[in-house]
């Protein structure tokens, strides 16, 4: 049995990831996620005005691993902090802390998110969709090599671009929602009362729900006992190209994982079938004006327009929220996947992988026409085999939950009233939403 090597892949400490990857990553997500996550971050929390750097990704032994990391000294952890006067002087006179502080001064004063969101609303994923559905209507199977090749290259850098978005796009959701629960707290609501406010704050009138909701009428009214797609088909031409439209949409996103050896709602028409007989359009309106006029109740009356404000916008961001992931992560994947598997199927085609699968196995140097030619190029069908044998024979119950030496993390009180307000906003809804990396399961 081969003996693992669990090293820090950097100066400090690393925290095991368990919220994307439950299991070892495959070769290109890796190459994505290092690549995204710290860029993705770094850009939000500069523009936002976080005390920190980054927060950067690293795979060791195929499993993720995290650091935040800081803005003074990144790669000089120190082992014990000075006194507490020294380090608020060290932050006050810093040029970038005093940078960050004054931009978290005017974040808290001018809440970005709000160009953000309506920016999202009024364009922004329109355009990403119309990119997804344009990459998903290309037939595979009629590419040539050559164009086949080129085909992934345009779906990673999608996917590259797309996760950038993603992580940014995070900064933004959370700030408003954070402060709801930081207002909240202070003005003596439960937490809990405040995530049943954010309930049904994603509206339910995307095309995608539209379509399963009607899809599911169709067959109720139709009187016809369905059992597969095919059968939702034959209800009438205009069920069909409902369906049809349906799939476009929805048939190339990842479902079961956040890797490329996950499956698509394509590949799984058992599920695509459960979600259409089990949708609705919910409409918890009433429920969400009741519980929003129970809680303002409880908040002082001085506080209760700005109970009204925080309310609006985490309702909005929940929005954001709930549409960034399938639009800038699970599907554009999913869309390499695909792509991935007429690759494999190719090379099946020559004998050069035993099943179309094995081509999740590649690393983005090896995908060239080399892959299709009977012999030479490498890796070869055994290689790959091998590859899969050994990633999906490791166990995260194996990976140490930290690896490097601990970090000692200064008090809030150190840092300037803006820096300690907008951190103590971004630390109460990663917290209280569970949203923390370490013991999360994957696909939460």
């Amino acid at each position: 049995m081969e003996e693992l090597q669990w090293n820090a892949p950097g100066p400090g400490h690393w925290d095991l990831d368990r919220s994307h990857y439950a299991t070892c990553a495959t070769p290109l997500v890796q190459a994505l996620t290092e690549s995204t996550m710290e860029s993705g971050m770094r850009r939000v929390f500069r523009e936002l005005g976080s005390p920190a750097d980054a927060l950067q990704a690293r795979f060791v032994n195929g499993f993720m691993y995290t650091r935040l990391r800081p803005l003074i000294s990144p790669d000089k952890p120190a082992k014990r902090l000075p006194p507490t006067a020294v380090l608020k002087l060290a932050v006050r006179i810093h040029p970038e802390m005093r940078r960050r502080n004054n931009t978290a001064v005017r974040v808290l004063r001018d809440r970005p998110w709000r160009q953000v969101i309506h920016a999202w609303e009024h364009g922004g994923r329109d355009a990403i969709e119309q990119g997804n559905l344009a990459l998903g209507d290309v037939v595979l199977a009629d590419l040539s090599d050559e164009a086949l090749i080129a085909h992934v290259d345009t779906a990673f850098r999608r996917c590259v671009t797309l996760g950038e978005q993603h992580f940014w796009m995070h900064g933004y959701d959370l700030g408003p929602i954070g402060l709801l629960l930081v207002g909240g707290l202070q003005w003596g609501l439960e937490i809990s009362t405040m995530t049943d406010l954010l309930e049904g704050a994603s509206p339910s009138t995307s095309e995608p729900v539209r379509l399963q909701a009607r899809l599911r009428a169709a067959v109720e009214s139709s009187g016809v006992d369905v059992a597969t797609l095919d059968d939702i088909r034959r209800i009438s031409p205009a069920v069909a190209a409902d369906l049809d439209a349906y799939l476009r949409i929805r048939g190339a996103v990842l479902y079961s994982r956040y890797d490329l050896d996950g499956r698509t709602l394509g590949e799984s028409p058992e599920v695509i079938l459960a979600t259409i007989m089990n949708a609705s359009e919910r409409d918890l309106g009433d429920l969400m004006t009741q519980r929003a006029a129970a809680a303002r109740e409880r908040v002082p009356a001085a506080n209760r327009d700005e109970f009204d404000l925080r309310l609006a916008e985490a309702r909005a961001a929940m929005n954001l929220r709930d549409d960034n992931g399938p639009n800038t992560a699970e599907w554009p994947l999913g869309l390499l996947r695909l792509a991935l598997l007429e690759v494999g199927r190719r090379m099946v085609a020559v004998r050069r992988a035993s099943c179309p699968d094995r081509a999740v196995e590649l690393r983005r140097a090896e995908l060239t026409t080399g892959l299709f030619g009977a012999g030479g190029a490498s890796p070869n069908s055994a290689e790959l085999d091998e590859r899969h044998a050994v990633r999906t024979g490791r166990s995260i119950d194996d990976a140490p939950i930290g690896l490097g030496p601990p970090e000692v993390a200064p008090s809030l009180d150190v840092l300037p009233s803006g820096l300690r307000e907008l951190t103590e906003v971004v630390q109460t809804v990663i917290e209280q939403m569970g949203l923390g990396g370490g013991n999360r399961a994957e696909g939460s």
